[in-house]
């Protein structure tokens, strides 16, 4: 990849955008290749060296249909690709799909005693209050139960990453990873996704807020004593954030200064249950582009249905109605329309200071909404995983169990190893970002306040890691959940079953937080070619 890149870096030179399929191919390869790099890290873990092996064989893959314009050859010695064809022989992957099938679909991923302790308690909540009620919420669409929020929020799972002195556990974003990995397990929509808006907008607090206003908004965070949706995508303006034109335009409203929001919004999930909508807006010229957004804390009342109005005394109002949606169920997301809404000074993200910063500020929660995602799709491979081990164990076919077909061991075989492969990649990505944020820590906790980035180069490198995890692990999540859906015959395409539930809500993970395309293109992409 080290050669790849450089021989890239010469033909697309500064003009990516007119050579989008050669940065976007090289960005996916140097992505699987960090996957191997973390998983050679412990190649003894089950499905290692079968992830890797197959790793190995697509980067080569991807690359070739622009070697020749690269100009570079693709070959691997002779004993790595003998390594390769070893690792990748059927009876390998076979005997990986029978240790799946045996252990339920539950193979070993090395973890401390702490992180084994949480997952286990997690998961023990998630099989006693969220799996029974996970079908009927998304086959009725019906909204995310308020018992599940009161519970996560009581046994603290939403302030896992926010520090002790502003209410949380501090215990870190692995921690996170693997309760929202737990929770995804037993439903995306329900339970997998509910700690991912208060994360984000925690970490835009934390790296750019007032004193005042983490201390206002984090403990009820932490708490669950509010809950927070993430307002940035418009109708027309989805990757695109710089072009963003929803306006807030400076007022008085009963001798309070603040602003008056106008404008759409889409995709906003959770928006009609949450008590604030973190939301950026154009306080600035169209021509400043990210320089002229700022980040808004908009408090509103709840609504549980799938359409909402609210009006302020001075005659803001605020209309929002859920779209529907194939999978994700639960949760709800919502187009809104803003009419001359009052937001106060005191709710701007980072006061007078964070005027014109709220790009910056949504980029340190967007790196925390990646992560997220990593670790929901990692969720959502497991259950699939799991359902799949369970059910070619008792489906039987010409008079045996389908589980003792080699075919059905093999591809058993290759979701375990991709679920491994995933994992490997997405807690190195939530290492990494704590690692950060320790050092940040050591260093007083100051955050660059000028223009351009309210990261520290240790997370921007951090954040990169979580782009890929996102990236691999979302992709990896719709295909190994489709291979489980196949082997479940015609069942997986019916609603009684979980693996249908399961394919439908993967859909939704390579387009938010980031689609795919733009994700290796602007994010992991440009990253690779600016370096």
């Amino acid at each position: 990849m080290d050669r790849v890149i450089e021989a890239a870096r010469r033909v697309v030179g500064t003009d990516e955008d007119a050579h989008q399929v050669i940065v976007e191919r090289v960005a996916y390869a140097a992505t699987e290749a960090r996957v191997i790099v973390e998983l050679a890290t412990q190649p003894d873990i089950a499905g290692a060296r079968v992830a890797m092996a197959e790793l190995a064989a697509s980067v080569r893959n991807r690359l070739e249909a622009i070697a020749p314009i690269l100009a570079i050859d693709l070959a691997y010695p002779a004993a790595a690709a003998a390594a390769i064809a070893a690792d990748l022989a059927p009876p390998v992957v076979e005997a990986l799909g029978a240790a799946t099938i045996a252990a339920a679909g539950r193979l070993p991923f090395p973890e401390d005693e702490t992180l084994a302790e949480i997952r286990a308690s997690v998961r023990a909540f998630t099989e006693r209050e969220i799996v029974p009620h996970a079908a009927r919420i998304h086959q009725q669409d019906e909204l995310v139960p308020e018992r599940f929020i009161e519970q996560m929020g009581g046994l603290g799972y939403f302030g896992l990453a926010i520090p002790e002195k502003y209410g949380g556990h501090e215990l870190g974003n692995l921690a996170m990873i693997v309760t929202t990995e737990e929770l995804a397990r037993g439903s995306l929509a329900a339970a997998g996704s509910l700690i991912t808006r208060p994360e984000i907008l925690a970490k835009a607090l934390l790296a750019g807020g007032t004193e005042e206003q983490k201390q206002l908004y984090l403990p009820r965070l932490a708490s669950g004593a509010i809950m927070a949706a993430i307002s940035v995508t418009e109708p027309d303006a989805g990757s695109d954030v710089a072009s963003l034109a929803c306006r807030a335009e400076r007022t008085t409203v009963a001798g309070r200064t603040g602003f008056q929001i106008t404008g759409a919004k889409a995709w906003c999930t959770f928006a009609g249950r949450a008590d604030v909508i973190a939301l950026l807006a154009r306080t600035g010229t169209p021509a400043e582009g990210a320089r002229g957004l700022t980040l808004f804390i908009v408090e509103k009342p709840r609504f549980f249905g799938h359409e909402f109005e609210t009006a302020q005394p001075h005659g803001g109002t605020l209309v929002g109605r859920a779209d529907r949606t194939p999978g994700y169920r639960g949760m709800h997301s919502f187009g809104l329309a803003f009419d001359n809404w009052f937001v106060p000074d005191a709710q701007v993200v980072g006061g007078e200071a964070g005027i014109g910063r709220g790009f910056a500020l949504q980029m340190a929660g967007f790196a925390a909404g990646r992560l997220q995602t990593g670790g929901r799709a990692c969720g959502l491979m497991q259950a699939a995983v799991e359902q799949t081990a369970l059910y070619v164990a008792a489906r039987r076919q010409f008079g045996r169990a389908i589980g003792e077909y080699g075919l059905t061991r093999y591809h058993l075989g290759r979701m375990a190893a991709r679920l491994t492969a995933a994992r490997a990649i997405t807690y190195a990505a939530a290492t990494a970002m704590d690692r950060a944020e320790r050092r940040e820590g050591d260093a007083g906790g100051a955050l660059p306040t000028g223009q351009g980035a309210a990261l520290s180069i240790d997370e921007r490198a951090a954040s990169g890691v979580a782009s890929m995890a996102k990236l691999f692990a979302c992709d990896v999540a719709v295909e190994v959940s489709q291979l489980g859906q196949v082997l479940h015959g015609g069942w997986g395409y019916a609603e009684d079953y979980p693996i249908s539930r399961l394919v439908a809500d993967a859909q939704v993970l390579p387009i938010f937080e980031g689609v795919r395309p733009i994700l290796a293109l602007k994010v992991i992409g440009r990253a690779l070619f600016k370096a």
